[in-house]
């Protein structure tokens, strides 16, 4: 088996690491040895194979994890892949709290990084739901009532931007406060934005 690419360019954000440092090396030497490119994307390292995206190095306060970008579509025969929230539709995570773990796991990890390597020579994709499947919050169809314009400018955004204000919207869990948040955005939907434009 031939060794991955490592880019040096890449060996500061692993000096840097003050938490997770041990584990995202020894990552790190576990995908490399699975023959994928290393680049920064994200502000983290990402292995691709054959330039598209297989799994990136990332760490949170509980945990650091490897997230499959197309996660959904390995098999998982140990059940420990991690969808990180409903949302999130195609990645899914392997997460380690520490060194030892990664150890014991590290023939385990090698066959997913395979696997994941198998679906993108295969150019499967995963089907991702449509923003016309998200359900509109009622706050924001009585919204569409009210201002028929609301209606017709959130319809002319892009899907993405529809699918940012729903799930920001949805994601409140009183009532109250998500008609506030649609209150905030109603001029910025108006005007044809997005919530980050």
């Amino acid at each position: 088996m031939t060794q991955g690419i490592r880019n040096p360019k890449i060996d500061p954000f692993f000096k840097k690491a003050k938490q997770w440092k041990e584990e995202f090396t020894r990552l790190r030497e576990i995908v490399l040895d699975c023959e994928l490119t290393e680049v920064f994307k994200w502000m983290h390292p990402c292995y691709t194979y054959d330039n598209k995206n297989v799994v990136l190095i990332h760490g949170f306060k509980e945990y650091c994890a490897l997230l499959f970008h197309k996660g959904a579509l390995l098999k998982d025969p140990h059940g420990i892949l991690i969808q990180q929230t409903e949302n999130v539709q195609a990645a899914r995570q392997l997460r380690f709290t520490d060194a030892e773990q990664i150890d014991e796991m590290q023939l385990i990890i090698k066959s997913y990084i395979d696997e994941a390597i198998e679906v993108e020579k295969a150019g499967l994709q995963v089907e991702l739901k449509k923003t016309t499947e998200y359900e509109i919050p009622e706050e924001l169809q009585n919204k569409f009532f009210e201002i028929p314009d609301l209606k017709t400018a959130f319809e002319a955004l892009t899907p993405g931007r529809q699918r940012a204000y729903i799930l920001y919207f949805s994601g409140a869990k009183q009532s109250k406060t998500r008609e506030s948040r649609i209150e905030k955005y109603i001029p910025q939907i108006l005007d044809g934005k997005g919530m980050d434009d």
